[in-house]
């Protein structure tokens, strides 16, 4: 305790100001860096997150849909919406496939809809394709039609209002 008074005992005698302002300067550059590390990891989202695997021995029956990029191994029957899509070779897609960058090792069965569409040499492509643009390597199966479309993305509100009167009437 005789400790504690002389350590007590200087400090005001110093200055009560200059111990108190001393204090809340420890606490503060304490708390700064915790308000800087909330940034870094916001900033972190903005990274973009690898891409989803659907594996070959997954069959999925239903829609997908993600603002990320897909890599498809297995079967979806259903219709597939991603940022940047790929189809492997062994993969097949039942349904209309729509992204901005859309590359096709596989077989697809349905519409295609992309900015940029690559069907490979392994592709087998059953369905019209609506692209702004396009690549077709030597070796690639195509059966349909093709049409550029500045956005082929925006094709979506088309098939909607054909939709719509075949409700009403």
């Amino acid at each position: 305790m005789f400790s504690k008074s002389k350590i007590n005992e200087p400090g005001p005698k110093a200055g009560g100001q200059d111990t108190t302002s001393a204090a809340p300067a420890a606490d503060k550059p304490a708390i700064p860096p915790k308000a800087s590390t909330p940034p870094v990891p916001s900033s972190a989202p903005k990274a973009k997150p690898p891409a989803s695997t659907l594996s070959s021995d997954l069959v999925i029956k239903g829609n997908v849909r993600s603002t990320g990029d897909i890599i498809v191994e297995g079967t979806v029957e259903g219709d597939i919406r991603a940022h940047q899509l790929t189809v492997g070779e062994g993969a097949t897609v039942r349904g209309e496939v729509i992204g901005d960058d859309v590359v096709i090792n596989g077989r697809i069965i349905g519409r295609l809809r992309g900015l940029k569409v690559r069907l490979t040499a392994t592709a087998r492509v059953e369905g019209d394709i609506i692209h702004k643009t396009i690549a077709i390597e030597s070796g690639a199966h195509f059966e349909g039609s093709v049409q550029r479309q500045d956005d082929p993305l925006a094709t979506s509100s088309k098939k909607t209002p054909a939709a719509a009167p075949a409700e009403k009437g």
